[in-house]
């Protein structure tokens, strides 16, 4: 087993236009006074050319730095908006003493170099930036100054009030509130367009639910030491993202002050990922879709599979013929990769191209990965991709295909703009109906009686799948390093949500007995996360226990694990 990194509910729209601007009104009050007692530092981004603009060493002007439109969340939660502040520049020509100047300069500003000023200040040009974004207090101890020549010009900040929560969706801009990164840098021009009518443009996601995925990865980080994580909240009707958290993360008010670049990756749609078992879902869908199999069939398990110089085993081999309901339960990799033998090459990879795993998805994001398929795909590859492994994709792919497979056989398009359901028509069938129940009725078998039983949270009614994979290294694959991941759908008797989530490199403990599999680490997530957000979504608990099909395969299933 191996992973491939790479850095490659609804709500109603409830608030006025009105509403609106009084929330942004309060916030740029609030952070004026914030700024009365803080000092901006001038920030070197290092990420790009452009974003090296941020260094302050920009010797030409604009006439007008570009204004925008605010973003809000699917409630009207405000998650970036435009802050009025000033700026110090100089005409060169019209300073008398250039050192005496620089040096009363650097006794007021804090993070500016004299011996920059001096030459800057001494220069021929007609106009030359001295510090950008100051503070009042800073422009009320310059103007004390009484320096000729110095000059204080009006420019707009880009301000985040939610900070880290949503950092990788939202983005951040440029010092001249140009859009570098996430919606910010996907939406540059129109968010410009829309300032000159006041109009927001609204996200699908939900701070709320927002900030309880971040704080039950961050914990679970913590918990299991991991070096990341992320997560994915999905509306199976509609493939809005509710929620999409990537961590490390950093506060796009002041992005250069990430410790690592790896803090820039979305880990939930940029970074692609060998997923392991998860794909067994696919697997699964597809026997099922094309006639291969049925749950009655059974494939033989009692030995591991030889070909080539590979060897195909089971993590908790049964060492017996299994069925379809106990290959997906036990997660039985020498079960998934006959079933694969079964379909052949063709049909597999038409079933994975028609969910969209395949392709870069089709989303807003330009921080969106490319997945790594096989580039011959022949008996080997059909194999090792039935569990997961030689194919690597994005969380995101992973939660829209498993979305389409549990909403009754429709994928939509994974979008982060909110949708308006009556005119939601993008979605193609690519399974049927019976398919579809029988996927989940399988998915809650896993959370009943197989891997994933630490998933479950009682009155919710989760369905869903482990995923352990190693992660690649120098000289092979490291058995240490491990990408653990849960997929589930709930209520998975009428799936309203698909939740994704993710740990990079988590560590066993002495709760788990040193384990640091899926069930263990990523699995608990999952309990913890549904109770939280299902009330925010609408989700009503229910004294269900079990989906229909399920209690059926309950009775399919050897006798050890019936009771």
């Amino acid at each position: 087993m191996r992973t491939i990194t790479t850095l490659d509910a609804r709500a109603p729209r409830g608030r006025t236009l009105e509403s609106v601007r009084s929330r942004v009104m309060v916030t740029v009050v609030l952070f004026v006074v914030a700024f009365a007692a803080l000092s901006v530092r001038v920030i070197d981004l290092g990420l790009t050319a452009e974003a090296r603009q941020w260094s302050g060493q920009i010797q030409g002007v604009k006439d007008k730095f570009p204004a925008r439109a605010d973003i809000i969340d699917r409630n009207g939660v405000l998650l970036a908006t435009d802050l009025t502040t000033i700026s110090l520049s100089a005409d060169p020509r019209a300073v008398t003493e250039p050192e005496l100047a620089a040096r009363q300069i650097a006794g007021v500003l804090e993070g500016v170099n004299i011996a920059v000023l001096t030459k800057r200040l001494g220069s021929s040009a007609s106009f030359v930036w001295l510090k950008r974004k100051i503070t009042p207090t800073e422009q009320h101890a310059v103007n004390q100054l009484g320096i000729p020549g110095l000059e204080f010009r009006e420019e707009i900040q880009r301000l985040y009030p939610q900070g880290n929560l949503l950092a990788h969706i939202v983005g951040f801009n440029n010092i001249d509130n140009e859009g570098l990164s996430g919606i910010e840098r996907a939406f540059d021009e129109e968010l410009q367009d829309r300032a000159e009518t006041n109009e927001p443009l609204q996200l699908s996601v939900d701070t709320r639910v927002q900030h309880a995925l971040h704080e039950e990865l961050s914990a679970a980080m913590t918990q299991f030491n991991a070096e990341g994580g992320a997560g994915i909240v999905l509306d199976v009707r509609t493939g809005e993202v509710v929620a999409m958290v990537s961590l490390p993360d950093f506060n796009p008010n002041h992005p250069g002050k990430a410790a690592t670049d790896a803090k820039y990756i979305n880990r939930a749609a940029q970074g692609v990922y060998e997923m392991g078992s998860t794909f067994k879902t696919f697997t699964m869908a597809m026997a099922l879709e094309h006639g291969i199999a049925s749950m009655e069939d059974s494939y033989d398990a009692t030995r591991p599979i030889h070909i080539a110089r590979f060897t195909i085993r089971d993590d908790h081999p049964k060492a017996r013929w299994l069925n379809l309901p106990e290959i997906y339960m036990y997660s039985s990799n020498i079960g998934s990769a006959r079933i694969a033998v079964s379909a052949g090459e063709g049909i597999q990879k038409a079933f994975m191209q028609r969910l969209g795993l395949l392709n870069r998805p089709d989303f807003e994001l330009l921080e969106t990965g490319t997945p790594i398929v096989p580039e011959h795909w022949r008996d080997i590859q059909s194999m090792t991709v039935a569990y997961g492994h030689g194919i690597a994709v994005s969380g995101l792919q992973l939660a829209n295909g498993v979305a389409a497979l549990v909403n009754g056989g429709a994928l939509h398009r994974p979008t982060l703009l909110l949708v308006d359901r009556e005119e939601l028509d993008d979605s193609k069938r690519v399974v049927t109906e019976d398919t579809s129940n029988k996927i989940r009725g399988l998915m809650r078998l896993v959370v009943e009686r197989g891997t994933g039983r630490n998933a479950d949270a009682p009155g919710y009614l989760i369905g869903g799948k482990t995923g352990t994979a190693e992660k690649s290294g120098y000289g092979g694959y490291r058995r240490d390093a491990l990408i653990t991941s849960f997929v589930a759908a709930f209520p998975i008797t009428d799936p309203r949500y698909v939740v994704f989530v993710m740990l990079d490199e988590p560590h066993g403990n002495e709760a788990t007995y040193g384990f640091a599999s899926a069930g263990w680490t990523a699995a608990p997530i999952i309990r913890n996360l549904v109770p939280r957000i299902a009330p925010l979504l609408g989700v009503a608990p229910t004294t269900e226990t079990s989906h229909p099909v399920t209690r059926e395969l309950i009775k399919m299933i050897s006798p050890e694990v019936r009771s």
